[in-house]
Formats: C-alpha cells, structure tokens, sequence
C-alpha cells in the first residue's frame, strides 16, 4: 500500500473531518442519539451559527452526519450506529491531562458525575450504569464475553420475558461491546443493547437528565433491575 492508495486517502481525509475541536464536540454532543438544531449545537460547542454550519457542512458531505428541515430549522443527527461507534471507541482512547480533568465549577462537577454514573452512549446504555447491566446479565449466563459479547438462548429468553423485544433479522449485529470511556470496560452495545436502552427510558425504568445525555434509575426501575438482574439500588446511584 502506498499513499496513492484510495483508501489511505479516504482514511486521512475521515480523519481530518474529526481533527477540529468544533466538530469532535459536535459528534460527541450527538451521541445522545437525539437531533439537535444547527443553533443547539452552536451554543453548545460556544461557536457563530454561521461558523457551526460550515462545520455542519463538511461533516454531512462525509457522511458522518444526516440532516433533515422541518420549516426554519435544520437537525443533524449521527448518520448511524456505525459512525457512534467510530466516535465512542475514539473517545475511549482519548487521556485527558488531569488538570483538565478537574471541574471548574460545582455545577459542572455534578454534570460530569452524572454522566459517569449512567448516560446514553448513542443507541445504548453506558457509563457505570451500562456496565452494572452487562455484568448482571453475563452473572447470570445471559451474556458471553469469554469469546467476544454474543446472547445465549436464555438471554435471548430473558429479553422477551422482560418485554423487550429483538429484531433478530436486524442486520445489524444482536449483540457487540462497546468500550466505555469512562469505567474503560465495554458495555453492551448492538441491536438488544438499544433495544433494553429503548425499553428503560419508554418504561420509566430510567429518565433523562436536562437535555443531555445522562440519565439516572428511578426508583421503581431500581426496584425492576433488582427483580430482573438482581443488580442492588445503590449500584444504580
């Protein structure tokens, strides 16, 4: 191979998309797998609207963004899974100077420590919630992770006891892991990782912090993962 080769051009050129601090916070503002509006992402990377959408642009003409208009406004989501994926597993590389690490204010000591304790990572759940979920289901012989993350036939049973279903012609795989950035252990991930993230927060079993991407367990989903994972109420707070 030699830099002529399409592919290490394509390579370089995705990885320019992502080498610019406006976009990265972008894409990892879009991980909560919601759509946000051009001006929603201006304020929250602390850039012009119009230098955010040239930003926009150049992202959406890679194909790491989808966009759609409704009226005035523009929405840009993550084109999908596979681009959150991308984005996780580069943060999870990501070691941040400890300096930088220390919140500045008491406000943002509590956001950042929500956010470690359970968050949407995309499609899923993660954060010490996401791993207290995917070590209770591999205790109980419903998760393999001795050969890579893969549902047993019970664990394909206890989703539909649960009342979660699974698209099992997805193709999109049942199962992956996900290495999360905060607890640097993977979590899971995949079409039944969305599908149980889906179910919490429909079911009530988990509610979603102001607008972003941390989450937390109420009480009567406490008293739901207890009963289905036998995962105790203060791993959950």
């Amino acid at each position: 191979m030699s830099i002529k080769d399409p592919q290490a051009a394509g390579l370089a050129a995705l990885a320019g998309l992502i080498a610019d601090r406006t976009r990265a916070a972008c894409l990892l503002a879009l991980l909560d797998g919601r759509a946000w509006t051009a001006g929603e992402l201006a304020r929250h990377a602390g850039v012009a609207a119009s230098t955010l959408s040239e930003h926009l642009g150049k992202l959406v003409a890679g194909g790491l963004l989808a966009e759609e208009r409704q009226g005035r406004h523009r929405y840009v989501r993550l084109a999908d899974a596979r681009v959150a994926q991308l984005v996780e597993d580069l943060a999870a590389q990501v070691r941040v100077p400890a300096a930088a690490e220390r919140p500045r204010s008491l406000r943002e000591s509590s956001a950042g420590a929500a956010m470690a304790r359970g968050r949407t990572c995309y499609d899923h759940l993660a954060g010490r919630l996401g791993i207290a979920v995917t070590d209770a289901l591999t205790r109980r012989g419903l998760l393999r992770q001795d050969t890579g993350f893969a549902l047993t036939d019970a664990g394909v049973e206890w989703f539909g006891t649960a009342g979660i279903a699974l698209d099992l012609s997805s193709r999109r795989p049942l199962v992956r892991a996900c290495l999360d950035w905060t607890e640097r252990r993977p979590h899971l991930a995949g079409a039944a990782g969305a599908a149980l993230c889906r179910h919490a927060l429909d079911a009530g079993w988990c509610v979603r912090i102001g607008s972003g991407r941390a989450v937390k367990v109420t009480p009567s989903g406490e008293r739901v993962l207890d009963s289905l994972l036998g995962i105790p109420s203060d791993a959950l707070r």
